[in-house]
């Protein structure tokens, strides 16, 4: 079984503390990057679009007669090689959604939580009692902690509103809900900060990409 350090809400060292067992799998890449793909796809709107010749305006009538005028026929100003036409094969409004099975979704998780417990990138804090949202506070402790220039994913014990209000001006810190760790997340962050009481949430059995 994996172990991570314990801090205090003041980044003071206390002990350590042993990871469940989430963090001690199989790193499985390819997983991973089915995981990560679908995260991604998952994120587009799809609504990209652009019009063939049947659908852009004007081009009805003939621009110059079949014969005779020494240029090549032509039966219409919006075909696609003039100014104006159409386009080819251009993009249209599809779902990029893709549905993993919930024992991948599983693996991938269980993956990612394990690629960073193997590179000692997990720090586990008691409890962030955060009465008011101050960025401030949340910069200080991960200046404690010697995080400067990481990417910090900090996973709450529950909905911590004042913590993600304290981390969203931050522009390498991402707070979310134990819960709802995502691998993608997981895998862009350098280290992971978890509030200690959310370790016995078994996020496995809920967590999505």
């Amino acid at each position: 079984m994996s172990e991570a350090q314990v801090y205090t809400a003041a980044a003071a060292e206390k002990g350590t503390v042993t990871l469940p067992e989430e963090f001690s799998g199989d790193v499985n890449t390819a997983v991973l990057h089915a995981s990560v793909r679908a995260y991604l796809g998952n994120q587009r709107q799809g609504t990209h679009s652009t019009k063939t010749r049947a659908e852009v305006s004007g081009g009805g009538k003939k621009p110059w007669k079949q014969k005779g005028t020494g240029r090549a026929r032509a039966g219409t100003t919006r075909a696609v090689h003039w100014r104006g036409g159409g386009v080819v094969f251009g993009p249209k409004p599809r779902d990029y959604r893709i549905d993993l099975p919930k024992k991948i979704r599983r693996k991938a998780l269980i993956s990612a939580f394990s690629s960073r417990a193997n590179e000692n990138a997990v720090h586990v804090i008691e409890s962030f009692d955060v009465s008011s949202p101050k960025t401030k506070d949340l910069l200080q402790l991960i200046e404690k902690l010697g995080l400067v220039g990481k990417k910090v994913l900090i996973l709450t014990d529950g909905n911590k509103p004042n913590v993600y209000l304290s981390g969203r001006n931050l522009p390498k810190v991402e707070v979310r809900r134990y819960q709802d760790a995502a691998p993608y997340e997981i895998l862009w962050s350098n280290v992971l900060v978890i509030e200690q009481g959310a370790l016995t949430k078994n996020t496995t059995e809920v967590s999505d990409v």
